[in-house]
């Protein structure tokens, strides 16, 4: 290689590109240096020295940013652009070399030298490295098509192995400090081989690109063809009018999800298993199983919610024409109403009306429902003894199902129902599981707006539910439930409130539902009253309309076949129609009695009066107790015998009588179960009056728990004992001193007739129950 005398000459620093000796392009300038050495070019001799930029980041380069090797080109041609710019046509000439920078500030010039090339470029070696080159170039293209056939048979006219190497060089895809490697080659062999090394390697990646792009086109032809199978699937479908593929199926279980407004992990849940349903064949037994869940999700109310109408009148109005009377419920549900309506925001309250059978604690809780306008469920837990049958069972069982409680949700449309759960005191726990136990959270208001129920598996918010639960019995639910809810007892109704409901309410309705009108009968109120006393003998008024239906199909069958156009139903014509009286009116004793005195209990259908007879005999001093008795009866009878062995000096008995007399304590009704310590006061009573030979007086009756010292506690039901007196004839009524509070709950009609004596002590029992002492003692 020699080297050609030095010469100065403008220099152009180009950014991201290479100009090879041969190669003819076109420059876009727009650096102010640039343009004014593209000027002194044309000036000169239009030759310039092009050489690349280390760095394309910078703006204005200096001599260290620069590739001291360069190629020299000529400028063919020059053009102003409305920019600003020059658009410059150049063709490289040689390589050349900058020996160094000379002072100048408006533009670039240097002192170069032109590298020359070895004069022996057309040996055997480089034309069979020349032959590589053009049949590994030409394979390139044919992978490639990126260079054109134009390009390729101008190429392989090339004879020159210099010109040759550079013009395919310029025609490959490789970085600016690539290029610059090639173009510092300046050994033609070296050149080639480098080449020949970049063109393998380009044939191999090339060779991976096409095929990954087959395997890519291959996938996207897989996809395209399912989505046009499907699409030509679903339009054949809805031309046969063929809802029952599984697409179909699909789509609207998918239509139904959207529709739910559910929240946003249930959704997700069920589209994860829309997928599963989606992905399973038909034929599949869980199909079926993912199937009825989604089905489920979508039928449970999740937002939907009722407006409530909260206007206090209307709702007392409503509440008062469908029940007589149950002030205490009617005004728990006004406050309600009125809290609501205040704050909006109230939780729903979880209500036990517990009371007698027939009093209309089912039907109230439909007339609240009514007066809220809101949806009504009814689910009775009667006998319920499996826990699943509250919280559903898992899917993983044959025919799982929700609980009762998601059951009565779907039914019910919207998450604010009032809903009953009646007979709340019947349900049963076994080896299946205690469901009152799982009842807990669904009545808990500070839990149950996350209930969780084993089918569903999603949290479910209940805490917009009115919960109205009923009960005969309270002390049959356990503690941690009965905790939780907020007790109304219903008593039984008097005779005069009996009168009003069967007058207002079931007179009307038996005449509809036999076919009568008020014209073709008419019930006297004496003859209701009538029914009442001698033909039913119970808290509610169930027995009372089954007696009135008796009466209007007695009726009905005498207009029916002529025998009379009109029927009048007085108390003469009830016996007629219903035979001689089933109960026995006003139990109290004909004439003061010895050894018998009259209690008050209390029982799941309302009050009663209970008569405690006592017998005395010569013996050996034996206590004998008849008459089905609970252990809690059985002990007030042993601690009223020890407290009158304790005070027999005092009440003027013999003190050895425990050992000379066997008495026998008889409660009557001997097939009727009977337990509790009320009886307490009415068993001393009774002994006394058989010990003393002192008379009981016969309009007396009277309810307390004693002690051994002869204390009166107070005791429970006393409304319905109450009005079992007054029902029974009584005058008066001794009760405990502490229940004096109670007094204020018992009906005024019942409080005119009877008079209420308060005691502390069975003394004061003694003295206003027993007569004089009798002569003959």
């Amino acid at each position: 290689m020699s080297e050609q005398t030095t010469r100065n000459i403008p220099l152009l620093p180009l950014r991201g590109l290479l100009v090879f000796p041969t190669m003819v392009l076109h420059l876009d300038v727009g650096r102010e240096k640039s343009v004014q050495a593209l000027e002194q070019a044309m000036v000169d001799d239009s030759e310039i020295f092009l050489t690349s930029q280390i760095d394309l980041s910078v703006d204005e380069p200096d001599e260290e940013d620069m590739y001291h090797i360069g190629t020299l080109a000529k400028v063919k041609q020059m053009l102003k652009l409305p920019n600003g710019t020059i658009r410059v046509l150049v063709e490289g000439l040689e390589r050349g070399k900058i020996n160094r920078f000379l002072d100048r500030e408006d533009y670039f010039e240097i002192e170069m030298t032109v590298l020359n090339e070895d004069e022996d470029g057309n040996g055997s070696e480089e034309q069979a490295l020349m032959r590589n080159v053009l049949d590994q170039f030409e394979q390139y293209v044919n992978i490639s098509k990126k260079v054109s056939n134009e390009t390729l048979q101008s190429v392989q006219d090339i004879a020159e192995p210099s010109r040759l190497a550079d013009i395919v060089s310029s025609h490959l895809p490789l970085k600016v400090s690539e290029k610059q490697a090639l173009l510092e080659t300046v050994n033609v062999r070296e050149r080639l081989m480098s080449i020949l090394e970049i063109l393998n390697n380009e044939k191999e990646v090339l060779g991976l690109e096409q095929k990954i792009g087959q395997r890519v086109k291959k996938s996207m032809e897989k996809t395209q063809k399912e989505y046009y199978l499907r699409e030509q699937m679903k339009a054949i479908q809805k031309e046969l009018g063929d809802k029952e593929g599984k697409a179909g199926e699909v789509e609207e279980l998918r239509e139904k999800i959207e529709e739910a407004n559910m929240p946003g992990n249930v959704e997700e849940k069920a589209y994860k298993e829309l997928d599963r349903y989606e992905k399973m064949p038909s034929t599949s037994a869980e199909s079926s199983v993912i199937r009825n869940y989604i089905e489920w999700l979508t039928q449970l109310p999740w937002t939907e919610e009722t407006t409530d109408r909260l206007d206090i009148n209307n709702a007392q109005e409503i509440l008062d024409e469908d029940h007589y009377g149950l002030d205490k419920v009617k005004e728990r549900v006004l406050e309600y109403l009125s809290v609501q309506e205040l704050t909006e925001s109230l939780k729903g309250p979880i209500l036990c009306l517990s009371g007698p059978p027939g009093v209309g604690k089912t039907s109230l809780a439909r007339s609240v429902a009514r007066a809220l306008e809101r949806k009504f469920v009814r689910i009775s837990l009667g006998g319920v003894r499996d826990e699943a049958e509250i919280r559903g069972h898992r899917r993983t069982y044959v025919g799982a199902m929700p609980g009762r409680i998601i059951q009565g949700m779907k039914k019910a449309g919207s998450v604010n129902p009032v809903f009953l759960l009646d007979e709340i005191d019947k349900m049963a726990s076994d080896f299946r599981g205690d469901p009152s136990s799982a009842m807990l959270e669904v009545l808990d208001p500070e839990q149950n707006n996350s209930f969780s129920d084993h089918y569903i598996e999603e949290t479910y918010d209940l805490s917009k539910v009115m919960f109205i639960t009923t009960a005969n019995n309270v002390s049959a639910i356990p503690e941690p439930l009965l905790d939780r809810m907020e007790i109304i007892s219903i008593a039984g109704y008097t005779e005069i409130e009996k009168q009003g409901i069967a007058k207002g309410y079931l007179l009307p309705k038996q005449i509809k539902e036999h076919g009568l009108t008020k014209g073709k009968i008419q019930v006297k109120d004496d003859a209701l009253l009538k029914l009442i006393r001698y033909y039913t003998r119970e808290a509610g008024v169930r027995s009372l309309e089954r007696e009135i239906a008796t009466v209007c199909r007695k009726a009905a069958k005498k207009i029916v076949s002529g025998e009379r156009k009109r029927v009048i139903v007085t108390p003469n014509t009830v016996e007629e129609m219903l035979g001689k009286p089933k109960f026995r009116y006003g139990q109290a004793e004909d004439e003061d009695q010895i050894g018998a005195a009259t209690g008050l209990a209390y029982t799941t259908g309302g009050g009663n009066t209970l008569s405690i007879e006592v017998s005395i005999a010569k013996g050996k001093g034996e206590l004998t107790l008849t008459g089905k008795l609970g252990d809690v009866m059985k002990e007030s009878a042993q601690a009223a015998f020890s407290y009158i062995r304790s005070r027999s000096d005092d009440l003027n008995i013999e003190p050895d009588f425990h050992e000379k007399y066997d008495i026998h304590i008889h409660v009557p009704e001997g097939a009727t179960p009977k337990d509790g310590p009320s009886a307490g006061i009415t068993m001393a009573t009774a002994l006394i009056s058989a010990l003393t030979g002192r008379r009981v007086k016969k309009e007396v009756g009277m309810t307390g728990e004693i002690t051994l010292r002869g204390r009166v506690l107070p005791i429970g039901g006393l409304k319905e004992k109450s009005m079992s007196a007054h029902r029974a004839g009584l005058e008066k009524v001794i009760i405990p001193k502490e229940n004096e509070k109670d007094l204020e709950d018992i009906p005024e009609s019942v409080r005119e007739d009877l008079t209420f004596i308060t005691v502390s002590h069975l003394d004061e029992v003694l003295k206003h129950a027993l007569g004089e002492e009798h002569e003959g003692k």
